[in-house]
This record gives C-alpha cells, structure tokens and sequence, in this order.
C-alpha cells in the first residue's frame, strides 16, 4: 500500500537531502554513488501494518540511521526527524526512534533489491514503529528541533505509532505524544 504512483528511479539524478537543523547548519546531498559508499548492515525485523496484519521476519539490507547521523550530525536540541519521499510525502520520528540500531535505510528486502512497489531505491525501515513510519522512495532527512506532524498523522494518525500499545490514531494520543 502506498500513497501516490511509483516513481520512477534515476539513479544520474537522484539525490537524498538532509537539511533542517544540522550541526554546520548547512544542507547536504549524497547522489546514488555517494550513498552507496556508506555502511550497510542488515535488520531481521517484523512489519506491522496500522491495517491489524503483521508479517514477521523480514530481512531487511541498508544503510543503518546512524551512518546519516555520523556523517551529517544534527545540531544540539534536534528531538525529531522528519523523512520525506516523492510527492511530498512524510512521516516524524522521535530521535530516539530514528536513532536505533534497527533503523535503517533499505535497499533489499530479504536478499533482493526492494521492488519499485516496495520503495526502491530505498525506503526507511522504523521496524519498532507502525509501517507507515517506514516512508518508501526516500529523497530527504529533515532534522526538527521542534515536532511537527507528517502525512499521515496530519491526517489523524498517531504521531508515536508504536503497535503493541496500539497507538493507531491521534485521538489516542497521551499529552506530550504529539506537538503542542
């Protein structure tokens, strides 16, 4: 399931963006061979869907979240991190999210390059988060000092989405889950 058609991939021409509150304060672009000299690593990781299915024991291959932030550190106070895809669509993390050992930036599915349905060239992978957290065809990292909401939880989702508390939609939201 996604939001929109499936781009399609060029790969002279792709860029991924990290912008907002850096600690040089200036934006950075990696193209399509600068991302692929980073680290990789590899997350045995369930996904979990807002839509009540799950489907355990995915094997997912990239770039770890950590390897953005040691290459591009975000500035003192970022609490959040916004990721972007094609057509402007988003999803907010919490750093504390985005910045765990099973976040990563996929480029394979299970010993295969993601399908284009799927979010190639690479797709964020929250894997302790609802899936819609795990944004497909990355283009961007935005770091936030201050929360705001994505896509979808502008639209009434949960801004934590954590699946074993169940947290689908914002009304569910305990004060301090959200931005004021």
């Amino acid at each position: 399931m996604h939001y929109g058609r499936v781009p399609t991939f060029r790969p002279a021409t792709w860029r991924l963006q990290i912008f907002g509150a850096t600690a040089s304060g200036e934006q950075h672009y990696l193209t399509w061979d600068d991302f692929g000299q980073l680290p990789r690593s590899t997350v045995l990781a369930d996904f979990h869907c807002v839509t009540k299915f799950s489907i355990m024991g995915n094997e997912w291959t990239g770039v770890p979240a950590s390897a953005f932030l040691a290459a591009v550190p975000p500035a003192a106070g970022v609490g959040h991190v916004m990721i972007w895809a094609e057509y402007g669509y988003s999803a907010n993390v919490r750093m504390s999210d985005f910045d765990r050992d099973s976040t990563l930036f996929a480029t394979e599915l299970d010993g295969k390059p993601l399908s284009p349905e799927r979010g190639h060239p690479v797709r964020a992978v929250v894997p302790h988060l609802y899936a819609w957290k795990s944004v497909k065809w990355v283009r961007a990292i935005e770091y936030l000092t201050e929360d705001r909401r994505g896509f979808w939880e502008d639209r009434g989702y949960h801004n934590v989405a954590d699946p074993w508390r169940e947290q689908r939609y914002s009304y569910q939201e305990d004060p301090g889950e959200g931005p004021p």
